[in-house]
């Protein structure tokens, strides 16, 4: 009589064991978390340790207020300018390529139109007997000194000879550029007493002036200037 005889299969899991693909799976996400783990942390010391890395602290003292004083005037207009200043320093004797520069400096800023009315006199403002005419003497307006705007004055190109570059790398100090500022500062003024913003600055402080007086009762406004006869 024959016996017969049933075997399991040689690679059957054993119940309750996880498979062999999920084991591998479960490895290498171990191994991906341990290395992003060691990455960070390798950042983190590094940034921790950094010999040249550089670090910021103000010890300015505290602000003094020095002087007070009590401004008289209107501030009427304000005009916006910018200049593109071509600077351009050569040697006598040698090429620009050994000794020179020229530099583009993009200057921005803003020059401010006043009047001034401190320096009015007692018969500035005179009244008529019913009180309903008014008439007010006044300064023209003036300009103040252009205002470089550091955030949009910059410079925008610039070639040097190999004197120059040397020079500058042997400084212990960043090249100034105090000169391309005035210069700028000086072409923005020149700019701005040749425009028509001394004229718009009058026109406003006359309207000013007569829409305040008008408020306050009277029907007429006569607004006059000190060189006028």
């Amino acid at each position: 009589m024959d016996r017969q005889t049933s075997a399991l299969p040689a690679s059957a899991p054993a119940e309750g064991s996880p498979r062999p693909g999920r084991r591998a799976w479960r490895w290498l996400a171990g191994l991906l978390l341990v290395a992003l783990l060691l990455l960070v942390g390798a950042r983190l010391t590094l940034s921790w340790l950094n010999p040249l890395g550089e670090q910021t602290i103000d010890r300015s003292g505290p602000v003094l207020l020095q002087s007070m004083q009590n401004l008289s005037r209107f501030e009427a207009a304000t005009g916006n300018f910018q200049v593109v200043v071509d600077l351009e320093k050569d040697a006598k004797f040698l090429p620009d390529a050994i000794k020179g520069s020229r530099t583009l400096f993009v200057g921005a800023g803003n020059v401010d139109a006043y009047v001034d009315f401190s320096s009015l006199p007692k018969d500035a403002i005179t009244v008529s007997a019913d009180r309903k005419t008014v008439t007010v003497r006044i300064p023209h307006a003036q300009l103040e000194k252009p205002n470089l705007d550091n955030k949009r004055s910059y410079v925008f190109a610039q070639q040097r000879g190999i004197f120059d570059r040397i020079s500058d790398l042997l400084s212990s100090s960043p090249q100034n550029q105090q000169e391309l500022y005035l210069l700028a500062e000086r072409k923005i003024g020149e700019a701005a007493a040749a425009s028509d913003l001394r004229n718009r600055a009058d026109q406003n402080t006359k309207t000013m002036l007569e829409g305040m007086l008008k408020a306050l009762g009277f029907t007429t406004v006569i607004v006059t200037y000190e060189d006028e006869p």
